[in-house]
């Protein structure tokens, strides 16, 4: 008799032909699955074959199942990794957190403080005139070359200029005292003391209000004292005061600026651009049979069952009755459909709602309850005599 091992192509994708436990399962499921349909009363009309290609789509389907539920735990964790493969591995394996994609994600913020991000700025200048105060920057900003800026963008990316800073105003003295008012404040050079008042009383400010004074005592120079300022509107800039008088050499305005940022070619070579993006390519592949446990199991015997039902009734339903002598046999084509459907989708309903309570978010959740009920409980346990001070 044929058995698993000594059939030719036995199943239809053969990924699992060669574990040696799902060789000798799929001779098991046969007897199995041909005793639960009465094969001893009635001839099941299901091929070896057909069993054990029901046995390796279970397998595909629990394997699906189950790495959905692994990405959604761990999905923040895999984005940028190397993009996945059928036989990849990582599915068996419990991997570490880390804040990768929350650093990514401030990235832009960064960026548009200044200090940081995935993208390089540019600084030109313009040459200034006399009685002149608006300026084209698609135009006339160029770098240290003569060369214009906007137009050293690749050819068919062209975008709008980002002014990231413009270099536009009259540099302020060196105060020792943060207060735009009055010298109330002072911060020595050493940092020897910290900001205190006129009275007696000192007081320990948190140093964040020193540096929000400064910023504040900036505003006010660049504002109250050298009103140098600047307004853009569209292309143009404009600038205050109006530039008077042709200076022996050029006055020149610099300003910092970057192009619209390209989500998939930041300044720096990313491979992780190419990586895991989404739940079609996180790299995990089929589960291992062997390493099923008892219930994985039980579930995809119950599932092979079912879906060997549903390929018996589709083969019975081809013929509604066979003529036999003096009368016709009826086949229940249609109720072996049915019920085989009926059961896959209970089996995927009951293991989807385990998994649901079993993902790693709902664990935490279990265990802090857990915790809690502990607390409370032990709140009711005796303090034992000397253990604990008693005030009357």
């Amino acid at each position: 008799m044929a058995t698993f091992a000594t059939t030719t192509n036995p199943t239809p994708f053969g990924l699992y032909d060669d574990e040696t436990g799902f060789a000798s399962d799929a001779d098991k499921m046969i007897i199995f699955v041909k005793r639960k349909m009465g094969d001893d009363i009635l001839s099941v009309e299901l091929t070896k074959k057909q069993i054990w290609g029901n046995f390796e789509e279970t397998m595909f389907e629990y394997s699906s199942i189950i790495n959905q539920y692994q990405a959604k735990s761990q999905m923040v964790n895999f984005l940028g990794y190397t993009s996945g493969s059928i036989m990849s591995g990582s599915e068996e394996k419990y991997p570490r957190d880390n804040l990768d994609y929350l650093t990514r994600f401030a990235e832009p913020y960064a960026m548009e403080a200044g200090i940081g991000g995935s993208y390089n700025t540019m600084t030109g200048s313009i040459s200034m005139k006399a009685m002149q105060q608006d300026y084209d920057i698609y135009t006339e900003l160029k770098d240290d070359s003569g060369n214009v800026i906007f137009d050293q963008q690749p050819a068919g990316k062209k975008s709008k200029l980002k002014i990231v800073e413009v270099f536009h105003y009259n540099p302020g003295a060196a105060y020792r005292f943060f207060d735009t008012t009055s010298a109330i404040n002072y911060l020595n050079n050493e940092f020897s003391f910290e900001s205190f008042t006129p009275e007696t009383i000192f007081y320990v400010l948190p140093v964040f209000e020193d540096i929000l004074r400064a910023g504040q005592l900036d505003l006010s120079n660049r504002v109250r004292r050298s009103n140098y300022s600047y307004e853009v509107v569209g292309t143009k800039i404009r600038i205050y005061p109006m530039p008077t008088g042709e200076p022996v050499h050029p006055i020149k305005l610099w300003i910092r600026v970057r192009y619209a940022a390209d989500p998939l070619n930041p300044a720096y070579k990313d491979d992780s651009i190419h990586g895991v993006s989404n739940l079609g390519n996180i790299p995990f592949g089929n589960i291992i049979y062997s390493r099923i446990n008892s219930i994985g199991m039980q579930w995809i015997r119950q599932y092979c069952l079912a879906l060997c039902k549903e390929q018996l009734g589709l083969i019975r339903s081809k013929f509604q009755s066979i003529p036999v002598p003096g009368s016709d046999l009826s086949l229940n084509g249609d109720n072996l459909v049915t019920q085989g459907r009926e059961d896959q989708e209970k089996l995927k309903t009951s293991l989807t709602e385990m998994l649901d309570s079993l993902t790693y978010d709902k664990l935490m959740e279990m265990q802090s309850l857990r915790s809690e009920n502990l607390q409370k409980q032990l709140r009711f346990v005796p303090v034992p005599n000397g253990g604990a001070i008693f005030m009357g």
